[in-house]
């Protein structure tokens, strides 16, 4: 080794002779066996995979006797089995009774939270390290993945700064299991209306990032993109009004500036409203999703229509809140909230506006994200059928992510697999058997 070393401390044009080349590799060589192993590369990966299952849902429609070719980190090949080779050297994956669908796309989780019923919301933003919060979401990353879900869109830290930032780096390199992130990092809310509250005297850490008027929201939205946010989310109305009303809360001008700003910088903006005067402003803003939209009139559906805004409903969220307030649900009568939830519901489906598949996952478990989806189902009317493109072709159109939600050449390998057919039976996304994300097997 000190030979090696003299070796190195050479001028440049010494090192490079012809003979000295061969003594620095006698010198390699002669390393302790067990160094020489450690950096020996593993063993390459099968780089094509064969998945032959009993059927394939692309992403719009379901085909019996359908195989997909994985090639590395892409789909390569998709059709009738007779009709997809495998190349030499590759492995095959027999996959009976199953389907493979492409890797579901939540809309809208906070990995940062964790069901309100174990701590309440202002609990956890207050009184839990943010060490303990990320801690925490790495184990939700992990079971939303092992749950199907490829890709996440991670809508807000409540508190946590830009801890989704640093998650969403330790997917990508591969220090954790989870999936793909789209982070909303802080979010963005009007002084004074958002929470924690406690005297009015105190003041106390907030759940999201406090912004006005032009300058305020301007800094505020290029800080949130300059730290790694995908997009933008922005409080177009809350709970501040009198007697705990939701009321608007950004100004009409407040919010098509942060649109504008966002835009810039090619992102996207997405607007938690439930006021009819909320989800209007936002609208017309221009933002892409709406979330929640509990109290959406036809007229404000109709205009959401008319603009191609999206609407991400969370009807999972809303159900676990009424349960945790006591309601026995199959027994008591539909609260008051949830009995609102179904007439907009209802409005939205017959304006014809596009839906969002995402639960707001962290008010309840992370890893029961396919709750969301058989509530649309059980609860609301919608089809298996519709609800699994929501959640696979139709998210990655409304998201722009031009690379996944379908299985056909050139996207990635972003792939899971049930028992059963989640085109009739939803409770099939209940039973994943296998999840590919990128061409690696992780279940």
């Amino acid at each position: 080794m000190p030979a090696l070393l003299s070796y190195l401390s050479m001028p440049t044009p010494w090192r490079q002779c012809q003979g000295l080349r061969a003594l620095a590799l006698g010198l390699l060589l002669g390393l302790s066996a067990p160094a020489r192993l450690l950096a020996q590369p593993a063993a390459p990966p099968a780089t094509a995979t064969l998945l032959r299952p009993a059927a394939v849902f692309d992403g719009q429609a379901l085909h019996a006797g359908w195989a997909v070719l994985v090639e590395n980190d892409k789909i390569t090949a998709a059709g009738p089995a007779a009709q997809v080779a495998l190349p030499a050297g590759g492995t095959a994956l027999d996959l009976p009774g199953l389907t493979l669908l492409p890797g579901l796309i939540e809309g809208h989780s906070h990995l940062l939270l964790h069901p309100y019923n174990e701590t309440p919301w202002n609990d956890q933003v207050l009184l839990e390290s943010q060490a303990l919060r990320v801690a925490r979401a790495t184990a939700h990353a992990r079971r939303t993945l092992l749950a199907g879900f490829t890709t996440a869109r991670d809508l807000g830290t409540e508190g946590a700064g830009y801890a989704d930032v640093g998650l969403k780096q330790a997917i990508n390199q591969g220090l954790i299991p989870g999936p793909r992130l789209l982070v909303a990092t802080r979010a963005l809310v009007a002084t004074g209306s958002y929470g924690p509250k406690l005297a009015a005297d105190v003041d106390v850490p907030q759940g999201a990032q406090e912004a006005d008027g032009v300058d305020g929201i301007v800094r505020a939205v290029r800080e949130q993109i300059g730290k790694g946010a995908d997009l933008i989310k922005v409080y177009a109305d809350y709970r501040w009004g009198p007697n705990g009303t939701a009321q608007p809360t950004f100004s009409q001008e407040e919010l098509t500036l942060i649109v504008q700003t966002a835009r810039s910088a090619g992102r996207g903006v997405v607007a938690h409203a439930t006021t009819p005067e909320g989800m209007r402003r936002a609208v017309l803003a221009g933002v892409e999703t709406i979330e929640h939209g509990d109290d959406g009139t036809p007229e404000i559906f109709q205009l959401m229509k008319k603009r191609g805004v999206a609407l991400c409903p969370t009807v999972a969220a809303g159900d676990a809140v009424a349960q945790y307030k006591g309601w026995h649900k199959g027994q008591d009568p539909l609260p008051p909230r949830l009995q609102q939830k179904h007439q907009s519901m209802a409005a939205a489906i017959k304006a014809g506006v596009t839906l969002a598949m995402g639960g707001d996952v962290g008010v309840f478990a992370h890893g029961d994200n396919a709750r969301e989806m058989e509530q649309l189902v059980h609860d609301y009317g919608l089809t298996p059928l519709q609800v699994l493109q929501q959640a696979t072709s139709g998210n990655a159109q409304i998201f722009r992510l031009a690379d996944r939600g379908s299985i056909r050449p050139g996207l990635l390998a972003d792939l899971v697999a049930v028992a059963g057919d989640p085109t009739q039976d939803v409770d099939a996304l209940r039973h994943v058997q296998l999840v590919m994300k990128g061409g690696v097997v992780y279940k």
